[in-house]
């Protein structure tokens, strides 16, 4: 077989193996099984002439004719990425396709009836949504829209820094009522895995102190307040609009990451898109109250 015979969507399972250290991770990134990415890796070897990867015991480690052919298929894939933005670009009305990708908490607290809002207004657009933690490829079009809590957003991206934002310390109510009761009990704290451990001025108020529990995520984290366990600190947007919790007193509140709203600069003027930044900024805009701790949420 010649190159000029080659399927070049083979070169994507080549890609994805380089780019996830092995047939596992490629399978997983791509939807498919193994069995389906080792055979379109042997296609392109058979007709290439050459070996890609050298199996091994401990999996597929690429060989610089396969370090080669991801490299192209990556170029590729960027090239695909340009022309796909730039036949968005072209759409002139505020209907089709829109992906946001946003924090999921946020979706729930913040997002939701905005969202509503705007699809009842543009029912034409057909709005998925996802409430992704890990952030998302714009460039490549995993998302058109994304909602991002950041001090240095993607510099690739272009938006609205639509609010700032401040963070408290966060207990359940039965837990307010024991410090109430007992200024010199033991504060039991939730450290969450990402955050430094309880700052300066929460042992200055609260000097008995303790960490009781690591968590990695906010989910968890919200859920283990709830019940009680200790106190954490948590934006705002989430602490003072749910009802089973309470600001922890004598703390001050602390700064967090801003909220932005981005696209791709190759899409900003898509009418959609364009719509659909302008009426979230606006609307997350009218609640810059509930998310720098200065009033609850749905306030004006």
């Amino acid at each position: 077989m010649a190159i000029k015979d080659m399927d070049w969507g083979d070169l994507r399972y080549v890609l994805e193996t380089v780019r996830h250290s092995g047939l596992s991770g490629a399978a997983r990134a791509l939807g498919v099984n193994h069995a389906t990415v080792a055979r379109r890796i042997a296609a392109a070897e058979a007709t290439l002439g050459v070996s890609l990867f050298d199996r091994r015991p401990t999996g597929y480690v690429p060989t610089e004719a396969g370090l080669d052919a991801a490299r192209t298929a990556e170029a590729f894939e960027a090239h695909g990425a340009t022309l796909s933005r730039a036949i968005a670009a072209r759409d002139a009305s505020v209907s089709g396709p829109l992906t946001v990708t946003a924090p999921a908490l946020m979706i729930q607290t913040v997002l939701a009836p905005i969202l509503g809002a705007f699809i009842a207004q543009y029912p034409e657009v057909e709005l998925t949504v996802l409430g992704a933690n890990a952030p998302l490829n714009l460039a490549h079009r995993e998302a058109d829209v994304a909602i991002r809590i950041s001090d240095t957003p993607d510099p690739d991206l272009v938006g609205r820094r639509v609010a700032a934002q401040s963070s408290a310390v966060y207990a359940s109510h039965s837990v307010l009522e024991a410090l109430a009761a007992d200024p010199e009990k033991e504060l039991g704290w939730l450290r969450f895995l990402h955050w430094e451990p309880p700052n300066k001025a929460v042992r200055a108020a609260y000097p008995n102190t303790r960490v009781v529990m690591n968590l990695d995520d906010m989910v968890a984290m919200i859920g283990a307040v709830r019940a009680g366990l200790g106190a954490t600190r948590m934006a705002c947007f989430l602490g003072d609009t749910d009802p089973l919790l309470g600001r922890v007193p004598g703390l001050p509140l602390f700064p967090y990451p801003s909220v932005w709203v981005l696209t791709h600069a190759d899409l900003k003027n898509v009418p959609r898109i364009a719509t659909f930044t302008r009426f979230v900024s606006d609307a997350l805009r009218r609640q810059r109250g509930a998310f720098v701790g200065e009033a609850s949420h749905g306030q004006e």
